[in-house]
């Protein structure tokens, strides 16, 4: 793998016709370092966010022990890279050939569920085990997240009572868990949540082992700027001191942007201007996926070794296939005179932008190169003192 010290020096060095990933190891091992020295119970890492190998790697070397899985095809790749990982299968509907591989040939114990259904499924395929962690997903609003997941999973609180009583008599360890949506930009979603959760367990008076608060966990993007994670994890350990739960529960956090999105960018060329629209080599239909569907604004910056005092402007994107869908509204700043042949770093993409990329049209990359700079923006400032920290005002004055 090629390795500089800078973005800059990437481009410089190796004027890349195709779009060049940057990894960042060590951005990726202060997030992991950050949780769990300072959440407040056991964090698992949602492999959905970014599947690399080298990743998973980074955060197990950095204490992160437990993952969450969403997949049989996540459980082996996990289980093939860290063999000593506790695998916690936590989607709530999963196909009975899966649940049966995860148990007995991978060694999982931990599933959730959110009906009846999944519960019978999951008894019958592990040929009613009886050291099965269930947790019950539980439905909570997403109304303080960018991204809503209020929608498709999570049993209702008024159904909740039935199937935790049911759930408790064939699980060893029994979990509530629930999810608060993407990039929540609010602490009070977990409190809101976490009364939730009380009301079931009232109403269900069953002894409940693992509190799982799900994902959620924001990083830093232009017009994102949340509070401190710390703030986050304050809210959740008072909410959970509070709960009728068993002394020895356990309390869960499943972050996965907040422990992938500062270890990846993206260099990418301008390969022709109109206007204020530039047409970049990657796009909707690679790493910029959530920039063209659900209108993500990511940081940017032009990749010069010259100062530039140009004024900035607002600038839109085009990728590099045909169809007209592969746009990229931003507005991302970029100073007026960028022009064809110049190069573009685009950050914070450690979070679903390397894991959602294809080659339609025929357009991939499968450049990667380390990097030692620090990433374009950080909530883990007080972590490290970053040359380019200064990027995270100056994004978030560009949005107003």
């Amino acid at each position: 793998m090629y390795k500089h010290h800078s973005a800059l020096g990437v481009a410089l060095s190796l004027k890349p016709a195709a779009p060049v990933t940057l990894i960042r190891p060590q951005a990726a091992a202060r997030a992991a370092r950050f949780f769990v020295e300072k959440f407040p119970g056991k964090s698992l890492y949602a492999v959905k966010a970014n599947p690399s190998p080298e990743l998973l790697r980074t955060l197990w070397d950095s204490g992160i022990t437990h993952y969450d899985v969403a997949s049989i095809t996540e459980v082996r790749l996990v289980r093939r890279t860290l063999p000593d990982a506790k695998l916690c299968f936590m989607h709530p509907v999963k196909a009975d050939e899966a649940i049966s591989e995860a148990y007995f040939q991978h060694g999982v114990r931990t599933f959730s569920l959110d009906t009846m259904e999944e519960l019978d499924k999951i008894v019958r395929a592990t040929k009613g085990a009886t050291d099965l962690e269930l947790c019950v997903r539980l439905r909570v609003s997403s109304d303080h997240a960018q991204i809503s997941l209020a929608s498709k999973f999570g049993v209702d609180l008024v159904d909740a009572k039935e199937l935790l009583i049911a759930t408790r008599q064939v699980a060893d360890a029994l979990g509530i868990c629930f999810h608060v949506g993407s990039q929540t930009m609010s602490p009070h979603a977990y409190t809101q949540a976490m009364e939730r959760v009380r009301a079931a367990i009232v109403a269900s008076s069953v002894t409940v082992d693992i509190i799982d608060v799900g994902g959620g966990f924001p990083s830093v993007y232009p017009g994102m700027e949340p509070p401190a994670l710390e703030l986050y994890f304050d809210t959740i350990h008072r909410t959970f001191e509070s709960l009728p739960v068993s002394y020895s529960s356990e309390l869960w956090c499943e972050p996965g942007r907040a422990l992938s999105a500062e270890y990846s960018s993206l260099i990418v060329r301008v390969e022709r201007r109109r206007g204020n629209e530039l047409y970049i080599n990657d796009g909707a239909y690679g790493a910029l996926f959530d920039a063209a569907h659900v209108g993500w604004r990511f940081p940017v910056q032009l990749l010069r070794p010259e100062a530039n005092d140009t004024e900035m402007e607002a600038f839109s994107f085009y990728g590099p296939t045909c169809d007209d869908m592969d746009h990229m509204a931003g507005p991302f700043m970029l100073p007026g005179d960028a022009r064809p042949g110049d190069y573009i770093e685009v950050g914070m993409l450690g979070a679903y932008g390397c894991a959602m990329r294809t080659a339609f049209n025929g357009f991939s990359s499968e450049h990667v190169a380390e990097v030692a700079d620090e990433p374009m923006a950080s909530l883990y400032r007080d972590e490290v003192v970053a040359p380019r920290v200064s990027n995270v005002l100056r994004f978030g004055k560009s949005s107003s």
